[in-house]
């Protein structure tokens, strides 16, 4: 894809995540594309959490006071400068009852629905957020570009 070094590291909590095929290499390859369509080059690495609902709700309480379950939390880590190794990125924690729930209202794979929100967290990690209008605009085209590029559909039903 491009000049972008991806450590993952991949935590299996809960959830039945286990019923996607390949998930580690689905995560690698959503990540991947949303460093690479939001211009990262070099060594970087990712902390990512597979959790169920009852995690994530959790944790949403603790750092957002949100009692409730939601599809991604992202954490950006703090800058390093001078940190040797790859760049962290931060954390990114998805649940899978409320990712697997989402893509059957949606009628999209729950393979597909992951892969997205996952980049969706990424690009939450490097700064991107989507409280204007203009700024959704922008993480909302990154998101569909890094779908394109590992062959999933626009995920906001957009034409590709």
């Amino acid at each position: 894809m491009s000049a972008v070094d991806l450590t993952l590291e991949i935590t299996r909590e809960a959830g039945a995540w286990d019923t996607l095929e390949d998930v580690e290499g689905l995560c690698v390859r959503a990540a991947e594309a949303a460093l690479v369509v939001a211009g990262v080059e070099g060594l970087v690495s990712l902390e990512l959490l597979l959790t169920d609902d009852d995690a994530i709700r959790a944790i949403n309480l603790e750092w957002r006071n949100l009692d409730k379950p939601t599809n991604v939390l992202s954490f950006p880590a703090a800058p390093t400068p001078g940190f040797p190794g790859p760049r962290p990125l931060g954390d990114v924690v998805l649940a899978y009852e409320t990712l697997a729930r989402e893509a059957e209202e949606e009628g999209k794979s729950l393979a597909d629905h992951a892969a997205h929100l996952l980049a969706h967290g990424v690009l939450h990690c490097l700064g991107y957020d989507h409280d204007t209008d203009a700024a959704a605009e922008e993480m909302e085209a990154l998101e569909t570009r890094a779908m394109a590029l590992i062959g999933i559909a626009d995920p906001y039903g957009g034409a590709t």
